[in-house]
């Protein structure tokens, strides 16, 4: 069999499962899981595929055409040029949570670079780092303290660290819905991409996406629990004019934004993504003025 031949075959059994992007996907697995070049499948279509590759492409084909995500059949996905380390029980890095670094790297930006001290910045409910590493790659400066519970996802969480040790991202096991005694000081970034999807919504997600971790999606009843902890426990401890920004789901943003209002925060924003999505929320915290 060729590749292009195989290529073929890929596709039309992720099609007939139902796979959104068929082709996509089939690209992705011959490049990572077949060793074919980047977006250069044309130049080897009509090569003959060695029986070892054929059959380690058609297993991950089966994998993804069980709903089983993309991300973790590849083992990483790119987040803001970086590349990172998804797999089992880690929330996969999404294209929409690139503005959440964007909106905190734009805060720094306009904000610290007069100052001769890196800001301090906590990244809630870290997951695989992408919020963390990805504020690096846009501001490098920063010092991150990322906070995750779950001892998979910090598996991820560590591993890309590593990765990209040349940025300060220290990894720190906590429960963001409790006290945190060991996370001294006051943040001047507090950055999160926390669960919220409501309960009740669950089931009603796409295939691939209950592969993922319950604990990284449920936001409880309403979706809003760890909004409502933020505005409760870590806007004050935000450092005097330092600012909370924190992704959020379709239709929450004045839910949020409000609660973030009632516990303190000035000059909110809610910035929209590409899709016409409100998906940040932030918003200043002045000590002096409370």
């Amino acid at each position: 069999m060729t590749y292009g031949e195989l290529f073929q075959k890929i596709k039309q059994t992720l099609a007939d499962a139902g796979c959104e992007f068929p082709g996509f996907d089939a690209e992705c697995i011959l490049e990572d899981i077949g060793g074919l070049p980047h977006r250069q499948r044309a130049r080897y279509l009509n090569e003959d595929v060695p029986a070892e590759i054929q059959e380690a492409v058609e297993t991950a084909t089966a994998y993804r055409a069980s709903g089983r995500p993309l991300q973790y059949i590849l083992g990483n996905w790119e987040f803001l040029s970086l590349t990172l380390h998804v797999g089992e029980g880690v929330l996969i890095p999404r294209p929409e949570t690139e503005l959440l670094c964007e909106v905190g790297a734009n805060f720094l930006k306009d904000h610290w670079d007069h100052y001769l001290r890196s800001p301090q910045v906590w990244d809630l409910c870290a997951g695989s780092g992408c919020v963390s590493l990805g504020l690096c790659k846009l501001y490098p400066r920063a010092r991150v303290t990322a906070v995750e519970l779950s001892d998979f996802a910090l598996y991820y969480l560590r591993h890309n660290c590593v990765d990209y040790s040349q940025f300060n991202v220290r990894v720190l096991q906590a429960d963001v819905l409790q006290d945190v005694p060991s996370l001294r000081g006051r943040a001047d970034l507090i950055l999160s991409n926390p669960p919220y999807i409501p309960t009740g919504e669950l089931e009603g997600l796409m295939t691939e996406v209950h592969h993922e971790p319950r604990m990284a999606l449920d936001g409880d009843v309403d979706g809003l629990k760890f909004y409502r902890c933020f505005a409760d426990k870590w806007v004050k401890r935000l450092a005097d004019g330092g600012m909370l920004a924190v992704e959020v789901g379709a239709g929450q943003a004045p839910a949020v934004a409000e609660l973030f209002r009632d516990a303190g925060l000035t000059e909110l924003q809610i910035t929209t993504d590409g899709s016409g999505i409100d998906r940040v929320v932030s918003g200043i915290w002045h000590a002096n003025e409370k």
